[in-house]
This record gives C-alpha cells, sequence and structure tokens, in this order.
C-alpha cells in the first residue's frame, strides 16, 4: 500500500477557498467566498491575504470582491496548453464503442480537412469505408458536418472554394448540398449539437457526430458513432446520441470548456 505523503494542513485548508472561487466561477464577497468555503470570514481573511501576496488571488479595490489571480490564470494556461485533445479522447472513444457496441472514430481538422486519427471498431465490425487516414467529406458525412457547423464560417467556406470537399471520403457530386439547403443542413446540427446521417453516405450505415471544444471555444475533434441502420438508433434521443453527447462534453470539459474566470 502506497504511503501518503506528509502535506501541510494549513495550505489544504486554505485550498478550499480556491476551490470554492473556482467552482464560482465570478468575483465573490469575503462573506460569500467564506461560506462557499466552510469557514467563518474571520478565518478565511489570512489565508485570501496570503494568496493575494502570491498573485493566486487578487481582490477588487472598488468593490472588494476576491477573483483569480495573475498566477493562477498562468498556472492554468499552462495546464491547458500541455493537454493533448487526441491523447485525453482515445481511451474515451474506446470506452464509448464497448458501451454502445458500435464503432467509434475520432477526428481532427487536418490539411485536407476532416480527418480520421482513430477508429475503434466493436467486436463485430460493421463494413464501413473509413480508417485512421481518411479525409472526410465536408457536407456529405456527419463527421464532416459536424466541422462545418461550428468551425468559423470563413473556413468552411474557404474549403469549399478550394475544392477541398471533393477529396473527400462520401463525397458525390450528384448529392451534393448547396445553396439555403446547407444552412438549413448546419443549423439543424447546431439545433442538436449533433450531425446525422442516415445511410448516406454509406448506404446501411447509420451515424451520428459531436463535436468536442478546447478552452477557447474553437472545435478541436469530432467524435463519429456509427453503425448499421437495423441495430443503430437513430433518434436525437436515443441513448446512443446522449451516450455520444455525454463523451463528447466530458472531453470538452477535460480541455477547458466552459471554464469562467475574470480575466480582465
Amino acid at each position: 500500500m502506497k504511503r501518503e505523503s506528509r502535506g501541510i494542513q494549513s495550505i489544504e485548508v486554505g485550498g478550499e477557498l480556491l476551490r470554492a472561487l473556482a467552482r464560482c466561477g465570478e468575483p465573490m464577497m469575503l462573506r460569500d467566498l467564506a461560506r462557499e468555503a466552510g469557514m467563518s470570514p474571520a478565518k478565511a481573511h489570512p489565508y485570501l491575504a496570503s494568496f493575494s501576496r502570491i498573485g493566486l488571488i487578487e481582490q477588487d479595490e472598488t468593490t472588494g470582491r476576491y477573483e483569480i489571480g495573475a498566477l493562477a490564470l498562468e498556472l492554468g494556461l499552462i495546464s491547458l496548453r500541455r493537454l493533448s485533445g487526441v491523447r485525453i479522447a482515445r481511451p474515451k472513444i474506446a470506452a464509448l464503442a464497448s458501451q454502445i457496441g458500435h464503432a467509434v472514430s475520432l477526428a481532427v481538422w487536418g490539411t485536407y480537412g476532416p480527418t480520421v486519427v482513430q477508429l475503434e471498431e466493436p467486436a463485430q465490425p460493421v463494413h464501413i469505408v473509413m480508417r485512421a487516414g481518411s479525409v472526410m467529406a465536408l457536407l456529405e458525412t456527419a463527421t464532416g458536418r459536424a466541422f462545418a457547423a461550428f468551425l468559423p464560417e470563413k473556413t468552411i467556406n474557404a474549403a469549399l472554394e478550394s475544392g477541398l470537399d471533393r477529396h473527400g471520403v462520401g463525397y458525390n457530386p450528384k448529392r451534393t448540398v448547396k445553396g439555403p439547403k446547407v444552412a438549413e443542413m448546419l443549423t439543424e446540427v447546431r439545433k442538436h449539437g449533433l450531425a446525422r446521417a442516415l445511410g448516406d453516405p454509406l448506404p446501411g450505415v447509420n451515424a451520428f457526430s459531436a463535436p468536442v471544444f478546447d478552452h477557447s471555444g474553437h472545435v478541436a475533434l469530432v467524435i463519429t458513432a456509427m453503425g448499421p441502420e437495423g441495430t443503430f438508433d437513430a433518434r436525437w434521443d436515443s441513448p446512443i446520441a446522449h451516450a455520444l453527447r455525454d463523451c463528447a462534453g466530458g472531453i470538452s470539459k477535460r480541455l477547458g470548456y466552459g471554464m469562467t474566470v475574470a480575466a480582465e
């Protein structure tokens, strides 16, 4: 049994104030911060004074509220820069594939568009024209549409104008969506937080794709679950859809998405 290293109790006690401030996500008055940390204002004040001196927190001179300090922000940014979205996502999508019993892929936005970097197949694999390294069509596949719905519009327009889409798996000029239908299709993706494919472009295969966001709110990855239409429940509120959303949301949170800190 691993022996626990000796620590400094006063630092651990004071750490509750930092946790409370992080949970709240916005500047707090002393009394509120102390209450949230489970201590009296008189006990909390000395800790806050020390944290202020080293830059972990700072106090607004006008309002008196405490907020995250420069050192805490710097440490947080260092942690975020060290995170690799793909590294974090790999075991998560393997677990998701096992949970739902269907294939799951992980894609990044590469030089040529939506690029698959990992494919997890179930015990009974389904025939899918996809492997690590495959580039997916931007508007014709669920993976591509998840990127198209959440990447900056200028990025997508530039990709389409350059003909990038024509090189992707699933591209078919006869079925390419154009004009107002593109906006309508991407609006649906944003509404549900998922892109969906029903037997197209891969006949007999349904798919859902969910975006993963990083700490700056940009799309870092797209996770796609896919399987035979006979066993893959493609309803927007199906267990597969919920599991995929939960998986993508968990990875996004791990990458810092949704964190609210007062940086001004």
